[in-house]
């Protein structure tokens, strides 16, 4: 047995562990070099695990050895090791932010972000549904706390609607499961997509009900339409690091609602295959247009980058609403580029807004920047791949969705919707941009420099879109692979419950 698969999940859970016992905790800065060495050493792992995924092998790990589908298991293929390994990446970053002044944060915070990152990467490696609704919990408790760090009246608002919203959610999530297993007998992911094809005809109500409740609980986690209205204040309220390390956590829903509807609900269910796409599709594209609109009302950065990950969840969901490999393929590249980028411009408007004074990062006009040149770029370089345009990925990415459009009908709906908030995002950005950098109020700057570890850790994550523009085609590869192997449903049956697990743990 592969016993690297169990590291994503060591890691963070010991790591916080021992943050939460002296000599760690009576020390911040020891507490974050402790935890960037463990982001670096997660960097590894995950790359280690997608180079061992390329050979197209299911990797099981069955804690307890316990064979599936009676045991609990660990799964990487191709989608889950590329999910972590975009995790890992994120978080060093996020946690290399917190190098900086970081006035709200306390002896939990560093042990918090380590519970997150343990149910993120729970929730992709995991090989069946009810551990996926234990990691959702893991990484939802860890998020009430991180949301409402350093306390104020707006973070108290915000974390208030998150709970109860995400309350509720774990309420239908429970409901659901009671229901599949009820019916099909088994919460392996494997398995139960074996169990589809030998439903009784008296069951299929129960397993649609079953399975638009879970759709309903992966569309709360991932921000879809009607069930958004939670993400721009619970993000733009968050810390700079919080926030940069949420921007995967609606992608937690989109990898969930792919995995299970591609799967369990894909090509071999029988009456049920494609249960999702006709709700997924308008649902998508009205994502989109309420993200757009919220982009032109933001007041703020923050809040605008917030509604920017409702324009990117609308899109990702619209190309797997799609149903083929191809627009898969398109919405992995497309996922990994608008991760990056958002959660960069959420660290990009925190240092804008230390270095405007008592402005921030609102769109009004404010003293200049002390460093406005560099934070210029910067802004212009996310903006360009947000927006879409050549030659970083966000266009090679839409070009790419765009393309796996085949139909008349769908290219007609989605075309103009998708061009359609790119120029809304390219007004949006621009009005930003004019009254961030040029709308000057005063000669005298504030004397407040960019700190170097955050300058860095803001760099790293706006570079992305011009490497992933320069290495194009082996990450296309990758995606087209990724792609392959998800849809082919039978490869993830017997590549799950034929696997030599070996000796578990």
């Amino acid at each position: 047995m592969n016993h690297l698969l169990i590291l994503p999940l060591i890691l963070p859970l010991l790591g916080g562990l021992l943050m939460l016992l002296p000599p760690l905790t009576h020390s911040r800065v020891r507490q974050r070099n402790f935890a960037l060495s463990l982001a670096a050493a997660m960097v590894l792992v995950s790359i280690l695990l997608v180079l061992q995924a390329q050979d197209g092998i299911i990797d099981v790990y069955a804690l307890g050895n316990w064979a599936p589908p009676f045991g609990i298991v660990l799964v990487a293929d191709r989608l889950s090791t590329l999910m972590v390994l975009l995790t890992s990446v994120l978080a060093f970053c996020s946690l290399l932010y917190t190098f900086g002044p970081s006035e709200e944060e306390g002896s939990f915070f560093q042990p918090l972000m380590q519970f997150q990152l343990l149910g993120i990467n729970g929730a992709f490696l995991t090989g069946d549904l009810f551990n996926l609704f234990v990691f959702f919990e893991v990484l939802l408790i860890s998020s009430y706390g991180l949301l409402m760090f350093g306390g104020g009246k707006r973070r108290t608002r915000a974390g208030l609607h998150y709970v109860i919203l995400n309350l509720a959610g774990s309420a239908v999530f429970l409901f659901a499961l009671g229901i599949l297993y009820g019916t099909l007998g088994t919460l392996n992911i494997a398995d139960m997509a074996l169990k589809m094809k030998m439903i009784d005809s008296t069951e299929l109500p129960l397993v649609r009900a079953g399975g638009m409740m879970l759709l309903i609980v992966f569309g709360l986690k991932a921000a879809m339409l009607p069930l958004q209205f939670w993400l721009p204040a619970a993000y733009s309220a968050a810390a700079p690091a919080v926030a940069a390390l949420f921007a995967v956590m609606t992608k937690v829903g989109i990898y969930a609602i792919l995995r299970v509807f591609t799967v369990i609900f894909g090509a071999e269910a029988g009456s049920l295959a494609g249960m999702a796409g006709p709700w997924l599709w308008p649902l998508a594209l009205l994502t989109l247009l309420i993200g757009a609109i919220g982009i032109l009302a933001a007041k703020d950065l923050r809040r605008l980058v917030a509604h920017l990950i409702i324009v990117s969840v609308g899109t990702l969901l619209a190309g797997i609403g799609l149903e083929r490999e191809a627009a898969t393929s398109a919405a992995l590249y497309y996922l990994i580029h608008t991760t990056l980028v958002s959660a960069g411009l959420f660290l990009l408007a925190d240092l804008i807004g230390r270095q405007r004074g008592k402005a921030g990062d609102r769109l009004i006009a404010a003293r200049p920047m002390h460093q406005g040149k560099r934070l210029g770029i910067l802004f212009f370089i996310a903006a360009v791949a947000v927006i879409g345009m050549p030659p970083l990925s966000g266009f090679v990415g839409k070009v790419m969705l765009m393309k796996s459009a085949l139909a008349v009908r769908e290219m007609q709906w989605f075309w103009p919707v998708l061009l359609g908030s790119s120029l809304l995002a390219l007004i949006a950005l621009s009005r930003a941009g004019s009254n961030l950098f040029w709308n000057i109020n005063g000669e005298k700057p504030v004397a407040t420099a960019v700190n170097p570890a955050q300058l860095t850790a803001a760099v790293l994550l706006l570079s992305t879109p011009v490497l992933m523009s320069l290495f194009g085609g082996p990450l296309t590869e990758l995606t087209d692979a990724t792609a392959r192997q998800l849809h082919d449903v039978p490869v993830q049956i017997s590549g799950v419950l034929q696997a030599n697990t070996g000796e578990g743990i």
